[in-house]
This record gives structure tokens, sequence and C-alpha cells, in this order.
């Protein structure tokens, strides 16, 4: 019987290093010519051992394909396996763009040229359309998880693949990982990164070991990275996977393995980035909990390998551009990886993958301090400790925890992985790294330590006994081992030498919490068992689905002070999207005139009270003389629509002119009179047939732009002359006075005096929505028709009125008030009710008293300045709309052409909410930045609004 002889392959051992071909442009022409009969030019592209370049014929600008130019020491049979595999998970897995060899004059572009460098493989490989996610860019989670869905697709499309070639031995395969790591690191002649992969290294094979036998193996690509999956054009997510270099066979889950490591060096990723990805391959393949155990094992030594041998190919072939720009994100993988203790980011996958996870470690010592009665502080977000911004003064914790001990407390606690709001005093930059990993403590007496070990490390005691390490801060100056009374104690467990950082993100939480256990255990303060948060599911349950919510996966938000909004978990945001919450959140004289009302009455309005009155006043004190009658309402829509129905009462008229692509409420009337498709797709075919329309007065990107703007005016001027010419004069004419919805575009000078001198001609009434920008949000002027320098016949408002309270008010003249009473009567139960009147009123003091309007000017003014020097920098920004704090950001794609940027925005508005900001896109593109903050908002943080924008859009979104 004659032995088959095994075919020839790479053993990356026999020969650690691989420069990479060199061929001049000139020779790579000459040799394509001569193999493939057609004469071309070339484009260089990257590689680390191989010289890949996009190639046209000679004269198009359409790619022929990519040239891939196959390092020497890789045989024919394995360059057959990878084309084989790609053909493969092509045939297989039809919704990826998987490239082949392209095809030319004498057939497949593949075959071996003598060069001036030896005998090289060449083959053309077809050029895929799109871009790939190479660089350092942010990822979004939807790109992230697809990278995982792609790895688990090509994964298990080769699940069978065999081939004689595939017992190749590359440096890449992680199966050889640690020898890769033994080879290379002696010749590293950096000691601090030889220093930093041994210890990564050595942890990571250490976890390895216990599973390396059980995990499943096959062939696979093992290089779906950011640099080997392209998006086509205008898509977000990628769809396509080139690059089948490092087919092998390994361990399953190095497939997965090499794409989180890939992850890893993007702008804000950490190990938590990185969950999508896995949980989007577990879908696909079904992770063993072998393999889970193993993942991020592999992903240190994918980083570690990485680093190695980026360096040494450095050093060997130091003008290896592409080589050399990844060393920093090389780096910056391996650092990534190693940054959370292995046993607490592989509990986390197990988590986010729905699988069992293990009870909280026990206390493995003797009580660390004697028993004793304790009082437990409450300091999350919701807790009373926190009222009036109390949470931003650093003194409040202690002097709650001291109160406590002078009340006859023995110790005074904070539990761990629970919200801590209290103390907060540098809100912003926000982070979700919000929860605190250990327990704090205020002792009413000097307490001795158990005994132990005990030493100072900094500012730290770090106390030893058993299995057991507690760091705690606060401490240092007790290397007796008697800790101090009445002073803030922190107490962390360790796990494995890590200690936990001071605050983590809340699922990191739970797995430092299984796996280092609760530090409350060390002092006898039982655990809290973790409730799940179920509020979001129970709100899809019970609300009606076209009652929307912001963003898919909303913070749960429950408290608010000033421009800054809380959520449950304690993480602070900056709110510059709320124009309801008019002088700040939870403002305190609003807070007391509501709640000292509350305890005298609230009723409905129909009954006699004081507050209706003196409120009524100030509100029309605000207005041009002649607007003396008061209407109260709940909302904007109940404004807008009584508004109308007082135009239609008092002419007797049911025709309406309204302005298209604005939004005026959801009521009958107010919803008759909106044509904005954002906030309805059939809006203007669905109108009543006593709406009419006339242009929207964008001078942006609406019909007439820039200086042609001035023609909205006359257009307009002619349908209500049509109107009135045909039988129809108009009741009235309503119009938002500065164009909000469209994201705060200013009216062309003189539009409003020109339509409502038209209306009026033809006996009609002149509605002013102020609903959005009334109330000095504009800067320059109280309300938006001051502007125009018109004044209407009836003026609807509400949102900043009451400050986040509901409330609206029509406010006109007495005639025409007086026709609505022939129709009827008219009564709002709780509009203008006392304690509505009341929270009114103090929302006119605080605005008047504290100089908001002011305010809303100066930050106003700044921050335009800076948005538009933004402008300047980011081509995706059109423009900026707006005065004061009514501003927006428009995205184009095309500043000449106008194409709006929907997708963009929001993905920018998904991206600022990871940073700690609040915001939301508006307009009937939905491709502007609505920008409405309280009117309280300060210039420092707008300055962080305005950074963390251009953060986003120069590192991605």
């Amino acid at each position: 019987m004659t032995e088959t002889a095994p075919t020839p392959v790479f053993d990356y051992f026999s020969q650690v290093d691989l420069p990479t071909p060199t061929l001049s442009d000139d020779e790579v022409r000459r040799l394509f010519a001569d193999a493939f009969g057609v004469d071309i030019d070339l484009r260089g592209l990257g590689s680390q051992q191989d010289q890949n370049f996009r190639v046209f014929r000679r004269g198009s600008s359409e790619p022929l394909g990519v040239l891939k130019l196959s390092n020497p020491v890789f045989s024919e049979a394995e360059i057959e396996m990878q084309d084989a595999a790609a053909a493969l998970v092509a045939e297989r897995t039809p919704h990826l763009r998987i490239p082949r060899i392209v095809e030319g004059p004498h057939g497949a572009m593949s075959t071996w040229w003598e060069s001036s460098q030896g005998r090289i493989h060449a083959r053309v490989i077809e050029n895929i359309d799109g871009r790939t996610l190479m660089g350092s860019g942010y990822l979004s989670p939807a790109v992230v998880e697809r990278m995982g869905s792609l790895s688990g697709a090509v994964s298990l499309s080769l699940a069978d693949f065999t081939h004689p070639a595939s017992g190749r031995v590359l440096q890449w395969d992680l199966r050889h990982a640690g020898r890769v790591i033994d080879t290379l690191l002696p010749l590293e002649p950096d000691a601090e990164v030889r220093d930093i992969v041994q210890r990564a290294a050595d942890a990571a094979r250490a976890a390895l070991a216990t599973v390396r036998d059980a995990l499943p193996v096959q062939a696979g690509h093992f290089d779906v990275t950011d640099d080997n999956v392209l998006r086509a054009p205008g898509e977000t997510v990628p769809d396509a996977v080139i690059d089948f270099g490092d087919v092998c066979v390994s361990w399953r889950v190095g497939e997965i393995a090499v794409t989180v490591s890939s992850i890893l060096h993007h702008d804000d990723a950490t190990p938590e980035s990185a969950l999508p990805a896995i949980r989007a391959f577990d879908r696909v393949r079904d992770l063993t909990d072998d393999e889970i155990t193993a993942l991020w094992p592999l992903v240190v030594l994918r980083g570690a390998v990485l680093v190695l041998s980026g360096r040494a190919q450095v050093r060997l072939d130091d003008e290896n551009a592409y080589a050399s720009v990844a060393l920093d994100r090389e780096f910056r993988i391996l650092e990534q990886a190693a940054s959370v203790p292995l046993p607490v980011i592989t509990a986390a996958t197990r988590a986010a993958l729905g699988r069992p996870a293990a009870n909280p470690r026990a206390w493995g010592a003797a009580p660390l301090l004697p028993e004793v009665p304790f009082v437990e502080l409450d300091a999350t977000t919701e807790s009373p400790l926190n009222d009036g911004g109390a949470w931003l003064d650093a003194g409040t914790l202690d002097n709650a925890a001291l109160d406590a001990l002078d009340a006859g407390a023995a110790m005074v606690t904070l539990p761990a992985w629970t919200a801590q709001l209290t103390g907060t005093s540098a809100p912003f930059p926000s982070t979700a790294a919000s929860l605190p990993t250990g327990v704090t403590v205020w002792l009413a007496e000097p307490t001795p330590l158990a005994p132990g070990d005990i030493r100072r490390e900094g500012e730290d005691l770090v106390w030893t006994s058993a299995d057991e390490t507690v760091t705690i801060t606060g401490a240092a100056a007790a290397a007796s081992g008697v800790l101090p009374a009445r002073t803030r104690l922190v107490l962390r467990r360790a796990i494995d030498g890590a200690i936990p950082p001071a605050r983590t993100t809340p699922a990191l939480a739970a797995a430092w919490r299984e796996v280092a256990g609760d530090p409350g255990a060390a002092i006898g303060v039982p655990a809290e068992t973790p409730v799940d948060d179920d509020v979001l599911a129970r709100r899809h349950e019970v609300l009606a689905e076209v009652q929307e919510h912001y963003y898919a996966a909303p913070p749960r938000i429950e408290r608010g002070w000033r421009e800054h909004l809380i959520d449950v978990n304690g993480r602070v945001y900056l709110d510059m999207v709320n124009n309801v919450a008019s002088v700040g959140h939870a403002h305190p004289r609003v807070v007391e005139a509501g709640s000292r009302q509350m305890h005298l009455l609230n009723t409905n309005s129909r009954f006699h009270y004081r507050a209706i009155t003196d409120y009524a006043d100030r509100i029309a004190a605000t207005l041009p003389e002649g607007f003396d009658t008061v209407f109260f309402v709940n909302s904007g829509s109940e404004a807008t629509d009584l508004a109308i129905r007082l135009a239609m009462a008092a002419t007797g008229r049911p025709d309406i002119v309204a302005m298209r692509e604005a939004y005026h409420g959801w009521t009958y009337a107010s919803d008759a009179v909106s044509t904005s498709i954002a906030d309805n797709p059939h809006a203007l075919s669905t109108r009543p047939d006593w709406v009419h329309t006339v242009d929207a007065a964008n001078s942006y990107r609406g019909k007439h732009r820039g200086a042609d703007a001035e023609k909205y005016a006359p257009e307009a001027v002619a349908v209500i002359d049509e109107l009135a010419a045909s039988g129809r004069p108009p009741a009235g004419m309503i119009a938002e006075t500065y164009f909000g919805n469209a994201g705060g575009v200013a009216l062309p000078e003189g539009y409003l005096g020109a339509v409502y001198a038209a209306i009026r001609r033809h006996g009609g009434l002149a509605i002013a929505d102020e609903v959005q920008v009334g109330y000095g949000r504009l800067g320059e002027w109280f309300w938006g028709f001051q502007q125009q320098g018109a004044v209407p016949d009836i003026v609807a408002v509400a949102k900043s009125i009451g400050g986040g309270h509901p409330l609206g008010a029509v406010v006109t003249r007495r005639e025409i008030a007086d026709r609505y009473r022939t129709g009827g009567y008219f009564f709002s139960s709780t509009g203008g009710s006392p304690v509505s009147s009341v929270i009114g009123m103090a929302v006119l003091d605080v605005i008047e008293q504290e100089g908001l309007q002011e305010n809303a000017r100066v930050v106003g003014a700044h921050l335009k300045r800076r948005l538009e020097e933004l402008g300047k920098k980011h081509d995706l920004i059109g423009t900026v709309h707006g005065s004061g704090l009514y501003l927006g950001v428009e995205f184009v794609r095309d500043r000449e052409t106008l194409e709006p940027a929907t997708t963009e925005t929001a993905a920018i508005c998904d991206r600022l909410l990871e940073l700690g900001v609040i915001m939301q896109p508006t307009g009937d593109h939905q491709n502007v930045l609505k920008i409405k903050p309280p009117l309280v908002v300060t210039r420092a943080s707008v300055d962080v609004f305005v950074d963390a924008l251009d953060r986003v859009l120069t590192t991605g979104y």
C-alpha cells in the first residue's frame, strides 16, 4: 500500500521572520500584463505579510479587483485552500458578500510569477464595494453586533470544511499563541512591554489551561476583524467578509475571540462593548461552557500575539507602514483585554448570554470588625438626601452619616453595588461606571481590625487574612490596625489580587459581585439581593405602542435638577432637549409653590380663588397692550386647539390657513393643522377640507432659499387672497412664530407682518403658536412674534409656562373671547387650577428674577458660535439654526443638494447618549438636532455638549 505524502504547508516556528514582498509598481504592472493580458493602473494597499494593490484597467476608475501577492513562504495548496474556503462561505451564506477570484481574458486571474524577488503567487480577488472599519473610530453597538453575527455565519459555513493544507501552523492560530509569545517575548527590546505582555499572558494561559483540551476544533476564517469586514455605501453595518488568508483548523471559539479583539481598540471601546458581538455569535454557534471560559483568555492572548508580532515585523521591515500604524491600536487591544480580571469579564459574558450565574463568593475569614448595630443610608437617585440639588454637595453624605452617629448609631453604612448619587460634586463628564464596588462605613468609635496582615499601599490600607484581601480607602493613617471614628471609609474586596475600580457599570457590577463577593460581608452587613429592572417591559405592556419613548434602550430617568437628568443607576446626563423644564428640573421655588398650594387648595378652576386672577394678570402683562383676556388649559395641543376654535367662533367661518411641515398638537383641531410628516407620514393627504396650507417658510431647505426666501410671504398672501376670492375667506392663519419643527429656523424678515395683514384684510385673525418658542427662550425677545415686529390677535402658549407642570394658556382680546361665548361655555377642570396658577407664577418669577432670558441670550450666543465653528470642521453640519436657547444643527450629506443625513442624525443622538448627553432629532427629515435645554443651562454645560458632539463627529457614530 502506497502512503500519500503529506501536503507541504507553512510552519511559522520554522520561519519566524516573514518579510513582505516589495515589488515595485512598474514590475507589478509588467508582470500583470504578461500573466493576465491586461494593462493596469494600481494603488497600494496595506498588509502585514503580503503585498496588496487595488488594480484598475489602464485609464479606468472602476476597480478590476484586489491583487494579492502572497508571501513566498505559503504553498500553492494553502492558497488554493483559502480560495476554496471563500467559495464555500459564499455558497452557504448568500446574504454575505464574499470576494471570489476574478475571471480575466484567459481564465481565472491566479498564477505564479517569476519576479525579481523570486517565485510569488499572484491572484486578483473581486473588489467588494464599501469601506472597512479600519482605524480606531467608534463602533456602534449595532456594528459590533453585526461583526459577531458575521463571525458566527462564517464559522457555521466552514464547520465541516476540510482541506489537505488546513494543518498549516500560523502565528495567528490561537492554539499556538503560547508558543508564539515564548518565541517573540525574549526578542522584544522594551522591558516595560515585556512585563505587560508577560503578566497578561500568564494569567490568560493559566485560565485557558483548565479547558483547552475540551475546546471544539474546526476550520475557520480566524480573521473576521474590523479590517476584513466591509459595509456597503450608505449602509451602517457591514455585510461583507474579505481576506481568507488565515484559514486553518483551530479552536472554534477562536473565531469570535479574534473578532472581539479587533473591537477593543476603537474609540470608547471596553470589554463590555464587545458583548453584543459575543451574543450574536452565540445565537449562531451556541458557545459551550468551556468555550465561554476560554473566550477572554484567548482575546488576551490574541492581543499579546498582535503586540509582539507587530513590533517584531516593524523591527524586521521598518518601511511597512501598515504594520507601523497598527502598533498603538494593537497595544490598546491588549490593554483593554486585560483591563478587567478574567473571572469578572467571563462572569459578565455568561450573564449577557443568559447562562446561570454562580452565587456570590462567600466571606472566607473572620469578621473584619466587631459586629455592632448599624444604620444604612440611602444615597440612591431617588433618596430624599438628594433633594434640592444636595447631591452636588460633597458634604451631604458625611453630614447625613454624622447625624446618624450623633443619634446613637454605632456604625453607618452605604451598600456596594447600589446607586450612589449623593456627593457627585462633578457630574460631567458623565460615565456609565456609576455603581460603587465598595461598602462605605462611618464608625462611632475608633475600632480595631481583626488580626491579619496590614500594610499601606499609597493612600489605602490593605488587610489580608486567610483567602481574603480588603482594601480600605480613607484609613491610610491607621497602619496600627485601628480604624478612625467619624471618618468615611470604603472597603473593597480583592479577587486574585485585583482590586475593583471605585465604580463600575451595572453589567460589570453584577459580575464583580459574583466573583469578588459583597464587601459588606466583611463587616456583617447583609448583602442586598439585586432586583431585575422590569419597568421598561411593563411600560410596553400597559401603554399604547403609539405612545413612544425616546431611544430604543432608554435610561430609566428618576431625578432631574437644573440641566441634569439622573438615571436609576446614578448616572448623570446633560439635558439639552427639555424645553418643558424651562427653569430647570425641580426648581426649588416652583416645587415650593406647588407644594404649599397643595396644602391649601387644589380644585376645579370654576371655583373662585385668587391665584387664577393673579396669574392671568401676570401673563397678560408680558404681552403687548390689548391682550387682556386669558384662557387656561393643560397643554400646548389644547391651547392651539382652543385658539383655532376662538378664531372660528369670532369670525363665524370654518377655514384655517396653516404652514406646511409644522406641528401644533394632537387634539382634533391642532392635529388638523399639523402637517409635519415626521409626526404623521400621511399628514398632507389626510387634512380636512377646512385646512389650507402654504409653503414652509424655510430659508435653508425650502422651495426658496437664502435671499429668495422673501418670496414666501407674497405667495402665502396670494393663497389667502385666493381663498377669499373663492368665497371662503379664512377664519385665521396659524403659524409658529419661529419655525420650531424645522429645528429653530427664523422666518424670513417681514413674513408674519405680511400674512397677518392679509388675514386681517379679509376679516380673519392671526394666531401665534408660541408653545415652544415663547417665554424668553430666544434670548433677544420674550415672545417669538417680537422677532418679526408683528403682533398677532391670539397667542397660544404652553410647555415653558409650567416648568414641567401641565399648563397652557390662550391670550387674546376681550371682543374675540366674548364671541366664543355665543357658541356655549368653556372650562378646563384643572387648567388654571390653584396649583397650576401658583406654579405658573413661580415660573415667571424665576425667569424674571434670575435673568433667564438674558442667560438664554448670552449662553445661547456662545453655544451657537461654538456650533458654527464645528460646522467649519465637519462637513456633515449643513447649518446652525436659531437664536438664544432655541437652536438646531442640521446635518446633510451634501451641502449643495442638502440631502438630509437622517440615519446619521439618529446614530449621533444614540452616541451622545452613551457620552451622557440627552439629544433628539427633529424636522420632517429627522436630520436636525433639537437644541432646547432648560433656560438655566450654564456656559460650562453647553461646552460639554459641544465637546461631546465634536468627539462624535470626529471619532464616529
